[in-house]
């Protein structure tokens, strides 16, 4: 293994491991310094892969329970048998780390184990396992994000947890405290609550999902709602701490007003991520941040050293795998003097809760504030042959279009598979479609995919079905 390289990456997630392999695929020799035991980041090892896989047995659970019947299936004594779960979790985490062990392998990528520092433009300090001193061309700064801290309260992984926490809990809380009504959140929240725990949502603004469209937003609450969940809205946690064998709370309007105090067995800490950007040697690079700690980047993803380079969560944008992975390649593109391109309005952002939510582009809100004349199309999964089949009809699909030029602007969708149907209004965004365009493919019968035909129709005030 050489100490000289053109590239080297500090970080193995989907942004780091991503730019790695493709810049080996132009001809770089690459190595990847990552500090987890496996490679695969947050998203593989603590995240986006292990809570889809909690998410995804979670629904099986009460669609057995709750939801066969409407078929005819009849099931007797459905059960949940938690350290089964939690082993297919293990295990899907597991086969994805070594998947891209091989990836490295196949592309002759070194995989160095240890926390990387920046000496400089060209020179990498390795410390750990695989300790050493590295030069290189090029570095690439894809560290990803943490676990946003609340003040005055400490994370301990036992009984107040953070999102890593609470993948591995040990057993099902009677009752379940989650601050925050984003994403992870809900999602994680979602898994509790249908095991058996009784969850509660606190929220410091007055809705969950604030970055979403706000009939997405309004929908899902209802949803969630009518699944057993509790949300407390506009409303702020100012302490918490373990007593005995339960977390006592103490919260109050986000406006001001009266406290109140909470009891529950497990509290989660989902408010939030920031980039990680702390012991890379970065000041001492001269390499700029933002007030937000976030590396400063241009066009080409470099930063004001030339040499450094910086894409994924520790940059600005949505703190999403896919954007990190896109700007991975892009970015590795760029350095082998190719040219590159993202649309940053074409990224995708989907709620894995059940049903799904899913989001391309601007928001009613968004469009609204910018002045933007725009036209709506709307049509919901319960005039939708295939979702009336599956007896799974919440939800709808929102387009937006340009009033005058009918291109897409944004589009949103609450309902099941929605982070699948999704794909092809992304697409529609990155072609700079209309709704007529949409409206005009051919799309197959019976499946959910004909509401976003109905959608683009009705942008245009002729759907067929409803």
């Amino acid at each position: 293994m050489t100490n000289t390289y053109n590239l080297i990456v500090i970080g193995g997630g989907p942004g780091g491991y991503v730019a790695a392999i493709r810049a080996a695929q132009l001809g770089m020799k690459v190595a990847c310094v990552e500090m987890r035991a496996a490679l695969g980041g947050t998203c593989l090892n603590v995240g986006c892969i292990p809570s889809k896989a909690l998410l995804t047995s979670s629904e099986k659970l009460v669609e057995t329970r709750d939801h066969l019947k409407v078929h005819g299936v009849k099931v007797d004594k459905v059960g949940l048998d938690l350290p089964t779960m939690m082993a297919h979790k293990d295990k899907v985490v597991k086969d994805n780390t070594a998947g891209i062990e091989f990836l490295f392998k196949k592309n002759k990528i070194d995989w160095i184990k240890g926390m990387g520092r920046i000496e400089g433009a060209g020179k990498v300090v390795v410390e750990g396992p695989d300790a050493k001193t590295l030069t290189t061309d090029k570095i690439l700064i894809a560290t990803g994000s943490e676990s946003m801290p609340l003040p005055g309260i400490t994370v301990d992984e036992k009984r107040i947890v953070s999102s890593t926490g609470a993948l591995v809990l040990p057993d099902v809380p009677k009752s379940m405290v989650v601050i925050g009504g984003g994403y992870i959140g809900l999602e994680m929240g979602s898994v509790w609550q249908r095991l058996g725990s009784q969850v509660t949502v606190i929220e410091f603004l007055d809705r969950i999902l604030p970055g979403m469209d706000g009939e997405i937003s309004k929908l899902m609450q209802r949803i969630l709602t009518k699944q057993g969940m509790q949300f407390k809205l506009g409303t702020k946690v100012t302490s918490a701490r373990t007593e005995g064998a339960q977390v006592a709370l103490t919260c109050e309007p986000a406006a001001g007003g009266e406290a109140e105090k909470i009891k529950a067995d497990i509290v989660l800490v989902a408010i939030g991520r920031r980039p990680f950007t702390e012991g890379l040697g970065l000041e001492k690079a001269g390499v700029a941040l933002d007030d937000r700690k976030r590396v400063v980047v241009d066009a080409h993803f470099e930063t004001n050293v030339k040499g450094i380079y910086a894409i994924g969560d520790v940059i600005a944008g949505p703190m999403l795998a896919h954007k990190a992975e896109e700007e991975g390649s892009v970015c590795a593109e760029m350095m082998a003097g190719q040219s590159g391109h993202i649309n940053y309005d074409a990224i995708p952002g989907v709620v894995y809760t059940w049903p799904e939510a899913a989001s391309v582009g601007k928001t009613e809100e968004q469009l609204k504030s910018a002045g933007v004349q725009y036209k709506v199309g709307k049509f919901p999964f319960s005039a939708n042959g295939r979702a009336r089949a599956m007896a799974d009809t919440d939800g709808f699909v929102k387009i937006l279009a340009d009033a005058t030029t009918d291109r897409v602007l944004g589009a949103h969708i609450i309902g099941p598979d929605a982070g699948t149907i999704i794909a092809e209004l992304v697409l529609a965004i990155e072609f700079g479609a209309s709704s007529e365009d949409i409206a005009r493919t051919s799309h197959a019968h019976p499946t959910l995919n004909e509401a976003v035909k109905e959608a683009a129709l009705a942008v245009d005030g002729r759907p067929i079905h409803i």
